[in-house]
């Protein structure tokens, strides 16, 4: 949806005052409370352009759309998440983009579901498939409060054992301790052409992966490392930031070029 379009009942807005300090909520008809804040009126703002800005208990705040990193900022963790980062790359390995039909697995706290959601849009569809119940309603959670939860389905299930029930996937992206095991059924769930990408945090993981992925013929295999520096940009004084966002996982993909297998 365009920034510019009018707001409407029922979505999901942000109320920005500062990068460290916003509020992410739906826009409602009637009063709101806010947790640990009170409540807020919003009701005047539906219909009118984002930008407005919003007094509240003495505050100001801007009224905007969320972006990802919004939606991502908000996030209530029940699992580590896959950074941004490598998220991102993922949905490049995997070749996701508007429309496609992915599934996921696990689910996590809900992080990459909403960056796949985001990204193939609302004539897309996300499989989130999980074995724990408890990351499961935690991830439920975070995609319903994007405003994201009509694109995404979750299911119990582990893959591992008993494989994906869902067929003619265009991509499948795998955050598990043992990828290779899912990696037979996701072959089997993948339309042709379709991609497989995998996240793992050690060597010992991506080796026995991708072993797996040419054991089962997957062509185009590739495995990647990203490394984020930020830079402390100052006149006459820009230098790299004393710390970095260094390993979080290295990132694996193979597609499948034909079928059946």
């Amino acid at each position: 949806m365009s920034g510019h379009e009018p707001l409407h009942a029922g979505e999901t807005i942000v109320l920005w005052r500062s990068e460290r300090e916003s509020i992410l909520m739906r826009l409602a008809l009637d009063p709101v409370t806010v947790e640990g804040r009170g409540v807020v009126d919003l009701s005047p703002y539906v219909g009118k352009s984002p930008g407005a800005t919003v007094g509240w208990a003495g505050v100001e705040y801007v009224l905007l759309r969320p972006t990802l990193a919004d939606l991502l900022g908000h996030l209530r963790r029940k699992a580590q998440i896959i950074t941004p980062k490598d998220a991102q790359y993922l949905l490049y390995l995997a070749g996701v983009g508007p429309g496609s039909r992915v599934a996921e697995a696990g689910s996590g706290s809900g992080a990459l579901t909403i960056v796949l959601a985001h990204a193939v849009g609302a004539g897309g569809h996300v499989f989130s498939y999980d074995r724990r119940p408890d990351f499961l309603a935690v991830a439920r959670e975070n995609v319903a409060a994007s405003g994201l939860a009509e694109r995404v389905e979750f299911r119990e299930r582990d893959v591992g054992s008993g494989g994906f029930d869902v067929t003619d996937l265009d991509a499948i992206v795998l955050d598990l301790a043992e990828p290779w095991a899912a990696l037979g059924s996701a072959r089997t769930a993948l339309a042709p052409g379709g991609r497989v990408a995998t996240y793992t945090p050690t060597y010992n993981q991506l080796e026995r992966t991708v072993r797996e992925m040419r054991t089962l013929g997957l062509k185009e295999v590739r495995s990647a490392e990203l490394l984020e520096r930020a830079l402390h940009v100052g006149e006459g004084g820009t230098r790299p930031e004393f710390d970095m966002l260094g390993h979080t996982g290295f990132l694996a993909c193979g597609r499948k070029v034909s079928g059946p297998w």
